[in-house]
């Protein structure tokens, strides 16, 4: 019964330590504006992200309007430097019509195995079908690990 007891105490140890995913603070653009999407936070997996592998960002968010459609526009820094765009259907990145109450955006993607390790800042503005209206727009960091490569694998 010791045994079992020592097992499983290593094996909780070690889910304590390996840190697989990681909830990310987000700051809003506008600290005063009153946006109908609110975005509760950011779960990043893996974390840090690994060069050349798929990592998934996880976007946790509320709204008490709707949403037939929409689009996710994404920007990236490095130390400060915009370095990356793009464009996604929101209907792409979570199921549409979006319903009033919580919701999940999230989004895989595997970075080159050539990008530099280091923090990132993205920003992430949604608006609304006819892009006329901001929906949401938040930044936030995330870092790209060291050791990581395609050469890993």
């Amino acid at each position: 019964m010791a045994t079992i007891k020592f097992k499983l105490a290593i094996v909780l140890s070690l889910c304590l330590i390996v840190d697989l995913g990681r909830a990310t603070d987000v700051k809003y653009c506008d600290k005063n504006a009153d946006y109908d999407v609110k975005v509760h936070g950011v779960d990043i997996s893996p974390y840090p992200v690994a060069r050349g592998r798929e990592a998934t960002f996880s976007i946790s968010a509320t709204t008490d309007k709707a949403i037939s459609g929409g689009k996710l526009v994404i920007d990236v820094s490095y130390f400060g430097w915009h370095i990356h765009s793009e464009t996604h259907d929101l209907c792409d990145e979570t199921s549409c019509p979006v319903s009033t109450g919580d919701f999940v955006v999230a989004h895989s993607q595997v970075l080159p195995g050539f990008t530099p390790p280091g923090t990132y800042s993205l920003k992430m503005k949604m608006y609304d079908a006819t892009k006329k209206q901001e929906l949401t727009c938040i930044t936030f960091d995330f870092s790209i690990g060291f050791a990581s490569s395609v050469a890993d694998s």
